[in-house]
């Protein structure tokens, strides 16, 4: 059991955040074991397959499964509500060497992770170097979509907040989260036994997509308490329909088939496969996503000899309008 004391001040500087570099840890668990993970099985057996042949193993390393304990220096609580990967890894990069070797110390050895504990300078940047490639291939295409969906779950808990104070926040947070109104956050996780006074640092909530149903907390100083928990509306993350259709709305602003190959467009694709998915030809395609990648619909993501397209966060905001 995880206890946090929250006084009148740390209420106060409870904050939301966004994390890519979070569910960039979060996410190799689910590769590591799909089978725990029913609801990402879509992504990952797509995942997987983009990301075969690159070399990953010290970023595999520091993510172990079963998991009983991240690193800190993995995924740093952010300091801003929505940073980028660059950012987040920047942060990393800038710790303090006993931070990183304090981190190493929670994990198993291996070759990977001995190489890194004998220069730290090396081996984070050669963890950055991993990140970013894994983050290209498996995440960078889907994020507009996971993004849209932590940011709708980060507006709901905003009004919780404003309209019934903690109590309305942390009831609807996670069943593993009650909230005493007398100020004490209690987080059931049988691998930990923490009575923590925040002391004014305030309170980090940052939605996690792939933590699956587990709530992830950091409390030891110096970090900012942070709690990450499972955000509304996963189950229907990946869920497209078969035949995808655009909204006639949509249609009469964009026309009919830029709008059907946005609709089409409910996880990365390629121009071949979106021709066949939308009954066009791969020349009309390629120029109507043309089009759509000069207006900042669509973005581009090359995979080995194939480009995937994908939907941006402002595709996302039109569909759901």
């Amino acid at each position: 059991m995880i206890e946090l004391q929250l006084s009148v001040a740390d209420l106060a500087n409870t904050r939301f955040a966004l994390s890519p570099l979070w569910e960039v840890t979060a996410s190799i668990r689910v590769l590591k074991a799909p089978g725990e993970h029913v609801l990402h099985r879509r992504w990952a057996r797509s995942a997987a397959a983009r990301l075969h042949g690159l070399d990953l193993r010290l970023l595999y390393d520091l993510v172990p499964v079963p998991t009983g304990g991240l690193p800190a220096f993995l995924a740093p609580p952010p300091t801003t509500s929505t940073p980028d990967l660059a950012t987040e890894v920047a942060l990393a990069r800038r710790l303090a060497p006993e931070r990183i070797r304090s981190g190493l110390d929670m994990l198993p050895s291996t070759p990977a992770i001995e190489a890194f504990r004998a220069d730290l300078d090396a081996g984070m940047a050669q963890l950055a170097d991993q990140i970013a490639r894994y983050w290209d291939a498996a995440l960078a295409p889907w994020w507009p979509r996971i993004r849209t969906l932590c940011e709708q779950d980060l507006l709901h808990r905003s009004r919780l907040l404003a309209d019934g104070g903690a109590q309305r926040l942390f009831a609807d947070l996670a069943p593993q989260i009650t909230w005493d109104p007398a100020g004490t956050l209690r987080i059931d996780n049988p691998l930990a036994e923490v009575a923590e006074v925040l002391g004014g640092r305030g309170l980090l909530l940052v939605p996690t997509v792939f933590g699956g149903e587990r709530v992830f907390s950091v409390v030891a100083a110096p970090w900012q308490p942070t709690v990450r928990y499972p955000p509304r509306g996963l189950g229907l993350l990946w869920q497209s329909p078969s035949r995808p259709a655009a909204a006639a709305g949509l249609a009469g602003v964009l026309g009919p088939t830029r709008a059907a190959l946005l609709a089409a467009l409910a996880e990365p694709a390629a121009t071949i496969d979106l021709a066949r998915r939308c009954d066009l030809t791969p020349g009309g395609v390629s120029q109507q996503l043309g089009l759509l990648h000069r207006a900042g619909l669509v973005s581009r993501h090359r995979v080995g000899r194939r480009v995937l397209y994908a939907r941006t966060l402002a595709a996302e905001s039109l569909l759901t309008a």
